[in-house]
């Protein structure tokens, strides 16, 4: 498929997260199949004041391509602004508007799903950071709680010049909890002529099959169930291509834990990752795991926390 002119070799996307998607677990992902993968959400302001954080969250390589970096801000004059000096500073294949994030932290300031509220707010910051790069514009969104004034924003968006969407199955005000809605996403494909990506809720092959089967939509992304599991980005890929579901079993977890460790060596952001709550996601499932959850707690260094997971997997063998 094309995102605008950039081409993605599959539909399984990898959802931007905040303290989740560093490279290191991007290309961890890539190596498991994910077509396209997402930055952290970064913040518009932060870019134009030149905070050196941005350096680590929009780092990738030629090996992660095709690559998105995702925006999140509440000026449209800001937002095109950070887009141009990220297009020039980062090359990104896509540059992201977050329309979605529910955090009341980022709500309360008018950031993310807030703008969701405010439809001509995002036709404004859409067609300018349209207007300013030549970058494929895509948006990521949630939904209001009326149908008609979700398909408007999404006609918005489409009309504004993004190149594709994403649709999150919840309202802000659901945050995490309830169950994805794709009956909105089905809709949104059925009005929009651009790629529409369905997130939220896809867990395993089964229900990812289902997501596409209902939706009709173009491309799946996968946020919270990769956290601590890449292997669900090749688990997913098999199940749609033969109908069979796989698992990873412990010796995989372990693998793509110390692959994820020498990885964040590689690219040297071991310091800005809490690798002690990377480490607890990796445990999820296994035996055992809630003890060596709480061992990890205390692990003073990254060494430790590797010796804790080695007797973890070793016993689970």
């Amino acid at each position: 498929m094309k995102i605008g002119s950039t081409k993605v070799n599959g539909k399984i996307f990898l959802a931007p997260m905040a303290d989740v998607t560093n490279l290191a677990f991007r290309m961890l992902c890539k190596k498991h199949g994910a077509a396209l993968t997402y930055s952290e959400m970064i913040s518009a302001d932060a870019i134009l004041h030149d905070n050196t954080r941005t350096d680590y969250l929009g780092l990738s390589c030629n090996e992660e391509k095709p690559f998105g970096i995702q925006l999140f801000g509440n000026s449209a004059d800001t937002i095109a602004k950070a887009s141009s000096i990220i297009e020039e500073k980062y090359a990104p294949d896509i540059i992201d508007i977050n329309f979605g994030c529910p955090s009341n932290v980022l709500v309360k300031y008018g950031y993310g799903s807030a703008l969701l509220n405010s439809p001509e707010k995002i036709r404004e910051v859409v067609s300018n950071v349209c207007r300013k790069v030549d970058t494929p514009v895509t948006v990521k969104m949630r939904v209001l709680p009326d149908i008609k004034k979700t398909l408007n924003i999404a006609s918005i968006v489409e009309d504004a010049g993004a190149s594709a969407i994403t649709v999150h199955g919840r309202t802000q005000a659901q945050q995490y909890s309830g169950k994805a809605d794709h009956e909105y996403t089905r809709n949104i494909k059925d009005e929009l002529s651009i790629p529409v990506i369905a997130n939220g809720d896809i867990v395993d092959g089964l229900s990812a099959k289902y997501v596409i089967d209902y939706t009709g939509c173009d491309a799946l992304m996968i946020g919270r169930a990769a956290m601590g599991n890449p292997y669900i980005f090749s688990e997913i890929s098999h199940f749609l291509h033969t109908g069979k579901q796989i698992r990873p079993d412990c010796t995989q977890r372990f693998e793509d834990f110390t692959e994820y460790v020498r990885l964040l060596k590689k690219y040297d952001i071991v310091k800005y990752v809490d690798l002690r709550m990377h480490a607890k996601w990796f445990t999820r499932g296994v035996r055992d795991g809630r003890h060596v959850r709480h061992a990890i707690s205390s692990a003073k260094d990254t060494e430790t926390i590797i010796r804790i997971m080695e007797k973890l997997f070793v016993k689970s063998y």
